[in-house]
């Protein structure tokens, strides 16, 4: 049975985020399974339909880590400031993190100035969705836990979790031996349902991985 979302005084507070274009593919589901299993007060934030641009040099933000473009990253870091823990849910493109999650970590360096560090010691869990299931050479994995290093903050989980690459949905997909149905299958007359990734909900060790990362969660953030 799933925990209710409701606030408890005196327990932290845990943001999702999804760096997804997708508003409800599998990237959204493991982050709001981790959440739903989470005691206390939690927050889920979208990157789809977002616009967050990279950083521009412009050094707005070394006088009080504050950033000055105006965009929805400032929704985003206001939230980020105020939770004790945040859940980074990134997309596998080309082994490494998807531009609309790129440049949320990347905008995140206007916290680090003069020694401030707003983001240190917040709890940071990282997972990554993508066909790869390697997770001790996962790159994505990798660049993301490198940010929080960077950040200061104490990375408690990482993992991935099983979704799609464009190849499923490619109508060449049956002949084209660069992807991935036929590396998995050989050539085929039509891509039938066993041959497609599972959603999340039929992905049993992604769900346990999830709701393992939430009782982790639980039993650190009440003894801070």
């Amino acid at each position: 049975m799933r925990r209710s979302h409701k606030k408890c005084e005196g327990i932290d507070m845990i943001l999702g985020i999804s760096g997804s274009p997708r508003p409800h593919g599998i990237t959204a589901s493991a982050v709001k399974e981790v959440l739903a299993e989470c005691d206390g007060d939690t927050k889920y934030i979208s990157l789809a339909g977002k616009h967050i641009g990279g950083c521009i040099s412009c050094l707005g933000c070394i006088t009080d880590n504050r950033c000055i473009v105006n965009d929805d990253f400032q929704v985003i870091a206001k939230e980020m400031l105020r939770a004790d823990a945040i859940i980074f849910g990134i997309p596998n493109y080309y082994d490494v993190p998807n531009g609309l999650s790129h440049c949320l970590l990347e905008r995140c360096f206007c916290f680090r100035h003069r020694g401030a560090f707003l983001l240190q010691d917040k709890l940071a869990v990282v997972l990554s969705t993508g066909y790869s299931s390697d997770e001790k050479n996962s790159q994505v994995l990798k660049i993301v836990e490198h940010f929080m290093t960077m950040n200061k903050m104490n990375t408690v989980a990482k993992f991935l979790v099983g979704a799609y690459s464009q190849c499923y949905r490619c109508t060449y997909g049956r002949t084209c031996a660069d992807g991935n149905v036929v590396k998995n299958n050989g050539f085929v007359a039509e891509v039938t349902p066993d041959m497609l990734p599972p959603e999340f909900d039929k992905q049993p060790e992604s769900m346990s991985k999830c709701r393992s990362t939430a009782e982790l969660l639980n039993r650190i953030l009440p003894k801070k």
